[in-house]
């Protein structure tokens, strides 16, 4: 089949060609912001799952649905290794500046410029590079230095430039999980401020699962602020929609058995689906697609999953980390106790205790319940097995 006219686009944060089982989330989000926009009561939402669910995904989707609706998105990816004022203070102003372009200027729109560089006067150099003080500072108004304060402040001045224009500025955080948790408790603060105030303003993030636990450790009342979303693979149905659907745009077709065999051998996860799509249609002859393109696919993106996918997260572990998930990964997927893991490595729980912590802040890892350890990555367990001998106990 022409490769040309591949539909599936597996890749981070690609959207696919059909967002299969995931339209009313799309539209429980429009209405919530909606909601946000008219002055009216509507929690912020936090979708949490493994990786390969469609995070980035759905929450890109929400942000181009946002912005054609006229809110303004304050678009972030939170890294490891960067404050929350690092990441907030560029992205904020350009959207201050943008909603001054797009409006005319009010007072409100200036206090919140002058609210910014109050934020950053103490902040001068952040992470390593410094932030140009280009709008007067307002003394009292964001600058005091201490972040919960001073985030509050900030929060609030840009919830009622929104206002001013009768629109709502949106804060779009993919990867929350590594924003640490007292600068997490800085933002839910605040935001729990600006809602208490009715504020047009409002949080979409997306993480792992343990962001529900650090949000909960940071604030008592994230569980009543925020709405938690938590997103999973695809049921059968929705799954098979998304190969099928995309095929027959493109006028081709899958046999029964093949669709099975795409569903049961990715488990439903949206960013498998998209592997086995792309390379079921590149190593089909003709169109339908049958079980046994799908067999061969299956052998090509398992190859280019451990190429990519799992490779890039396996090659940032120390050795005593790949040590230890090799040897979840001889328990199987999991979740597994933090005792048997300790067996199979011949050791004592409390010594690995250090190195289960490091994968966890890593994202490779997440405790589903206490004493728990799981995988954050869908079948990492097989790749590990494929990767790494078995594990002999000290």
């Amino acid at each position: 089949m022409d490769r040309r006219r591949n539909p599936f686009a597996p890749g981070a944060g690609t959207p696919p060609p059909e967002l299969a089982g995931r339209a009313g989330l799309v539209e429980d989000a429009a209405v919530a912001l909606d909601r946000i926009r008219l002055g009216r009561a509507a929690r912020s939402l936090i979708f949490y799952g493994l990786r390969g669910v469609g995070k980035t995904v759905l929450l890109t989707t929400i942000r181009n649905h946002a912005e054609a609706e006229g809110l303004v998105v304050v678009a972030m990816e939170a890294p490891e290794n960067r404050s929350l004022p690092a990441m907030l203070v560029p992205a904020l102003r350009a959207a201050l500046l943008k909603l001054d372009r797009m409006k005319q200027a009010g007072q409100k729109i200036r206090r919140a410029l002058s609210a910014l560089a109050g934020f950053v006067k103490p902040r001068v150099k952040l992470d390593g590079f410094e932030v140009a003080l280009d709008f007067a500072v307002e003394p009292g108004l964001a600058d005091s230095g201490d972040l919960e304060s001073d985030l509050a402040d900030l929060i609030r001045a840009a919830g009622e430039a929104a206002q001013e224009h009768q629109t709502a500025f949106v804060l779009a955080i993919d990867e929350l999980q590594y924003v640490p948790e007292e600068e997490l408790a800085a933002l839910i603060s605040a935001l729990h401020r600006a809602n208490q105030l009715q504020l047009p303003i409002t949080l979409v993030g997306a993480g792992l699962p343990q962001l529900l636990g650090q949000m909960g450790r940071a604030k008592s009342y994230a569980e009543r602020l925020f709405a938690f979303v938590p997103l999973g693979p695809l049921d059968p149905a929705a799954a098979a929609d998304a190969i099928r659907l995309p095929l027959r745009e493109e006028e081709a077709e899958i046999t029964d058995e093949a669709l099975a065999a795409i569903v049961a051998q990715t488990q439903g996860y949206p960013y498998f689906l998209q592997e086995w799509g792309k390379h079921s249609w590149d190593l089909a002859e003709a169109s339908p697609i049958t079980a046994a393109d799908v067999a061969n696919a299956g052998v090509a993106a398992l190859a280019e999953l451990d190429a990519s996918f799992f490779r890039v997260r396996f090659d940032r572990l120390s050795p005593a980390e790949k040590r230890y998930m090799r040897a979840m990964a001889e328990l199987g997927e999991g979740p597994h106790r933090s005792g048997d893991i300790a067996e199979a490595l011949g050791t004592a729980v409390n010594s690995v205790a250090p190195t289960r912590n490091s994968l966890i802040r890593k994202g490779m890892l997440f405790s589903p319940a206490h004493g728990d350890t799981a995988f954050t990555v869908p079948l990492f367990a097989a790749f590990m097995r494929r990767a790494i001998p078995p594990i002999e106990p000290r």
